[in-house]
């Protein structure tokens, strides 16, 4: 909001892990007016429970839902991608597993390139190389840094 002036009608992209983050992220969008385009790998899908729940927020609010495994189908358009650790606390003995299942999920410039003209890029930090590539990371378009003030003062 702080960055585009307002929420309403944008597109939030989200790459990764169906965890805790894109669930918060769900059960949001569709209030704010986002529209929300998700891309997790077979079996790491969000809750079937939260996935309802958006998809009645979505019809109800008029937004746009798109749940797919396919990276760059979600990145279509984003204004804002999103992705968050592959690896959360009590996962590490799962890290090649889930670094397997999550090849061709790391977020580049070459993500971008079917998003908005105006895309930005947020994660929650710590973040991994494997996550989002160094280009992104540190790129004029990588919101970061804001974000991480920003929860300072909500935490």
């Amino acid at each position: 909001q702080e960055h585009y002036g307002g929420l309403n009608g944008l597109t939030i992209t989200w790459i990764g892990d169906g965890n805790n983050v894109l669930h918060s992220i769900m059960t949001s969008a569709a209030k704010l007016g986002m529209h929300l385009r998700i891309a997790t790998p077979k079996g790491f899908e969000p809750d079937l429970r939260i996935t309802k729940i958006t998809e009645q927020y979505s019809k109800e609010y008029g937004t746009k839902l798109l749940l797919t495994t396919d990276p760059l189908e979600a990145a279509d358009g984003a204004n804002v991608l999103v992705t968050d650790t592959w690896i959360s606390m009590g996962q590490e003995e799962q890290k090649e597993e889930r670094l397997k299942a999550f090849q061709g999920y790391k977020i580049t410039m070459q993500t971008a390139k079917s998003a908005a003209s105006n895309w930005t890029f947020l994660h929650c930090l710590p973040r991994k190389p494997e996550e989002v590539d160094d280009e992104v990371f540190y790129s004029r378009r990588s919101l970061v840094f804001q974000e991480a003030e920003n929860r300072k003062w909500t935490i």
